[in-house]
């Protein structure tokens, strides 16, 4: 991977470009007088695999589970 050094007034001025280099998978480092103060890198959003059925055969579900409780629905006006 090309990194690429630039100070901040360049970075300010180039950000655009910079950040299509970044996706493009460069390392930008930003520099203040000299010093690296900052990085700019591609975002790569975390990417999980769904599994469907992963909780199959734990999950019970009890008799009775669906059953309005006696006086709800007085109470509630159902």
């Amino acid at each position: 991977m090309k990194r690429i050094v630039v100070g901040i007034h360049e970075a300010k001025t180039q950000f655009s470009k910079l950040v299509r280099q970044a996706e493009a998978g460069q390392e930008i480092v930003v520099e203040n007088f000299g010093r690296p103060v900052a990085k700019i890198v591609g975002y790569k959003p975390a990417v999980t695999e769904r599994k469907p059925g992963l909780l199959a055969g734990t999950i019970t579900i009890k008799p009775g589970f669906d059953e309005v409780p006696p006086g709800f629905d007085e109470a509630f006006g159902a």
